[in-house]
């Protein structure tokens, strides 16, 4: 599904203002919509609280229409989560019109809370992250979500899922045992890795 808009300030000329591509995830509950512009500077967002969002227009509205729980940024993707109780094709609808109405006038640099900045980690958590980098994140992020490294408690890492990743079933099992496998291999032997 493609949904675009045009400008019509030079009508001899129209430029194409948004164009929005969804795309089904691995989570039954959560769609990925693929923007033409960036929706985040750098890093990654995720939100759930629209009261929390007010200095973000685009995110505010998108968790205020009805059934929507999360909002995930990364790049040009915007990957909405829901609780299940609506069909993704009306839904998806509802979310691209926000999309197209507010994209223009969104500010890729809005403020953020303040994240970990990994030059101040631990040695052993940025090679953690540099591990998770390289093998997990791609395909986690190709299909809309993310993962966080929140602890490294003696060989307990805890991690959370973010966005699509958040509430997939496969996150769960699969995703938890690649998480595993990769780090007991490249990092400690003895690892085990639990999710928040």
């Amino acid at each position: 599904m493609v949904m675009q808009v045009q400008e019509a300030e030079n009508k001899a000329d129209p430029v194409l203002a948004v164009q929005v591509f969804t795309q089904w995830t691995p989570n039954p509950n959560a769609y990925k919509f693929i923007t033409s512009d960036f929706v985040i500077s750098s890093g990654k967002a995720s939100y759930a609280d629209p009261a929390a969002t007010a200095h973000i227009p685009l995110v505010q509205a998108i968790l205020e229409v009805a059934s929507v729980t999360q909002v995930h940024l990364y790049e040009n993707v915007i990957t909405v989560t829901q609780d299940g109780s609506r069909d993704w094709g009306e839904l998806a609808e509802e979310v691209e019109a926000v999309i197209v109405r507010l994209l223009p006038s969104h500010d890729i640099d809005f403020p953020r809370a303040v994240g970990k900045s990994r030059d101040g980690l631990p040695p052993d958590i940025q090679k953690i992250e540099d591990i998770l980098d390289r093998t997990i994140r791609p395909g986690l992020q190709g299909d809309g979500g993310d993962v966080e490294v929140v602890e490294l408690d003696g060989n307990i890492l805890t991690v959370r899922y973010e966005g699509a990743c958040g509430t997939c079933p496969s996150s769960m099992a699969g995703t938890l045992q690649a998480i595993t496998g990769f780090l007991r291999e490249e990092f400690h032997p003895e690892i085990e890795v639990v999710a928040l």
